[in-house]
């Protein structure tokens, strides 16, 4: 029946047209996909020893080829089991050789650990840099240890710290006890050749190991202060050199060396040229230096005569200036002497005379005042009550210089005393006090100045005793040296006084400025009024004669100005 079912299904085969479409499948393309694409795990070969007996013409050359045991005693050649006794060789290759790890995958990261050490932790995989997941509180990673094993841990660190200090201990010691040795150890052995011919015909052997005991008194067998030498230093720094270029025709002249040519021997009598002996002491290979001192003259020099030119400019302009001014004060002069001279003729009274009478007014009236003034101050006094009237009458003479003394204590009284200003006072805390926006906490001085604080009298001898030659001879915030002029024999009527000193001007320019700031007459604005007419006019007339003949003299430039105002003194007291 499945035959007969089977053939049916072929006849249909046939029977019905070819697929026009193919079906679409994933698996097969990635299957197609993975033919495709060469494998990058590298093979795994297995390599067999031959057994024994069959070893005739088979050399071992890999670690493979001795597995897990030692060398091949039957095969006479240099055997290496596990390298051990091979000489490694130096290579001068950087090539690493290719490792593969349980998967059969190549292990990349040989070339990160490449010159680090075994124990370093390397962090080169991607699982590395993924965070770990800790799902629960209990994960063995957190837990603390345990109070045993601290305790343990503990204990094996202080009897390993103990160790090493007992052994050094003992070591500087000349004597000392013998160390103890471990315990013994048995170890249970099996011979690899199983026979009566071998190891007497036993399987096993059971091996007891004893350390081998020191003795105390032993020396050392070896030097260990042998100075080992210094290893290498690091490797110089490389010097960059440029590329090699042709030498040029000037720098070969300058690389010249002339020959050594003494300047005071010459044994053979050679005739040595000028120039060969200047060349010999190098004196043509030395770049001339200037000293920037001759600049720093020459600046020095050429801005010593820029200000001496302005200051003999800017003295020139001042005489200039100063001599205008006085040919202006002179003419001035000389119209006030003209015009007071017509008005005298003429009978007018002079604005000056007017004005010193003014000025002798003002004196009398300000002494009325000042004389009205005390008056009333001896009717105040007379007034006023008794307490009052004393501290009036003390500060009508005050003298501040014999008050006040530096560093000199005050006489206190002996009793108590009590100041009766404090007394019969509506102010204080009871009265409000004050307000609150009002910075006023003290309404009267607190203490009033000490009576002596200025240098101490004779008559302060009763006050201080013997201390006042002391306090008088104190160099304490006092000059060494008084100021001239003062006299101590001489008693002051009122307060020290003070005199500007002034300063010097020995140029007189200062005094030629404030001149030049105040405004000169006009001498054509000058009023001048009629007089009579015969002295009047003949005034005039000697007037602008002198003002004629002072032009003339101030015009020539050659005369100082010294000869032209002695000649404008001159001038005037002719005139006059």
């Amino acid at each position: 029946a499945v035959g007969r079912q089977r053939d049916k299904m072929a006849s249909l085969q046939t029977l019905l047209p070819a697929p026009t479409q193919t079906v679409f499948d994933r698996e097969d393309e990635d299957r197609a996909r993975k033919r495709a694409t060469p494998s990058t795990h590298l093979a795994l070969t297995t390599r067999s020893t031959p057994p024994y007996g069959m070893r005739k013409g088979w050399v071992p050359r890999s670690l493979e080829d001795f597995g897990d045991g030692g060398a091949f005693p039957e095969i006479h050649v240099a055997q290496y089991p596990m390298d051990m006794g091979k000489k490694k060789e130096k290579t001068t290759s950087n090539a690493l050789p290719v490792q593969i790890d349980a998967q059969g995958k190549i292990k990349y990261d040989v070339i990160v650990r490449q010159g680090q050490s075994k124990d370093k932790v390397i962090y080169h995989r991607y699982q590395d840099m993924l965070p770990s997941e800790i799902t629960t509180d209990d994960d063995p990673t957190l837990q603390k240890p345990d109070e045993e094993a601290i305790q343990k841990t503990t204990e094996d660190t202080r009897l390993a710290l103990e160790k090493l200090t007992h052994s050094k201990i003992s070591a500087a010691m000349p004597v000392r006890a013998a160390e103890k040795t471990a315990p013994a150890q048995y170890i249970r052995y099996t011979p690899s050749q199983q026979g009566m011919s071998f190891n007497s015909g036993a399987k096993q052997r059971i091996i007891r190991m004893v350390e081998v005991q020191k003795d105390p008194m032993e020396p050392p067998r070896f030097k260990i202060n042998k100075k080992i030498p210094r290893g290498p230093p690091s490797p110089p720094a490389p010097v960059m050199h440029s590329p090699t270029r042709k030498v040029t025709v000037k720098e070969q002249q300058e690389w010249r060396i002339p020959p050594c040519i003494s300047n005071w021997k010459n044994a053979k009598g050679y005739t040595v040229p000028l120039d060969k002996r200047l060349a010999a002491d190098g004196r043509g290979l030395q770049q001339v230096h200037i000293n920037e001192n001759f600049a720093k003259l020459a600046e020095a020099l050429y801005i010593a005569d820029r200000k001496a030119r302005e200051a003999v400019e800017m003295r020139a302009q001042l005489e200039k200036k100063l001599a205008q001014k006085e040919k202006e004060k002179k003419e001035e002069h000389l119209r006030q002497l003209a015009q007071r001279a017509r008005e005298e003729r003429a009978g007018i009274r002079t604005q000056a005379a007017s004005a010193a009478a003014d000025e002798d007014v003002r004196e009398r009236d300000q002494m009325r005042y000042e004389r009205h003034k005390d008056r009333q101050r001896e009717r105040n006094i007379a007034r006023a009550a008794p307490d009052k009237r004393s501290k009036l009458e003390k500060q009508r003479e005050r003298d501040i210089s014999e008050q006040i003394a530096l560093g000199m204590p005050g006489a206190r009284p002996a009793e108590v005393q009590f100041d009766q200003r404090l007394f019969n006072q509506s102010k204080g805390l009871s009265s409000g006090f004050g307000h609150d926006d009002a910075y006023d906490v003290y309404d009267k001085p607190w203490r009033s100045a000490q009576p002596g604080v200025y240098r101490p009298k004779n008559q302060d001898k009763e006050v201080y005793g013997e201390d006042l030659e002391k306090l008088m001879k104190t160099s304490r915030f006092v000059p060494d040296k008084e100021f001239s002029g003062t006299d101590r024999s001489s008693r002051r009527d009122g307060p020290v006084q003070f005199e500007r000193l002034e300063e010097e001007d020995p140029f007189g320019l200062d005094k030629f400025l404030t001149e030049a700031k105040k405004p000169a007459s006009d001498p054509l604005k000058t009023r001048i009024t009629t007089g009579t007419k015969e002295k009047g006019a003949k005034i005039s007339r000697m007037c602008e004669h002198a003002l004629c003949l002072t032009r003339s003299f101030l015009a020539q430039a050659v005369l100082p100005g010294v000869t032209a105002l002695r000649s404008l003194n001159i001038l005037i007291s002719t005139s006059s």
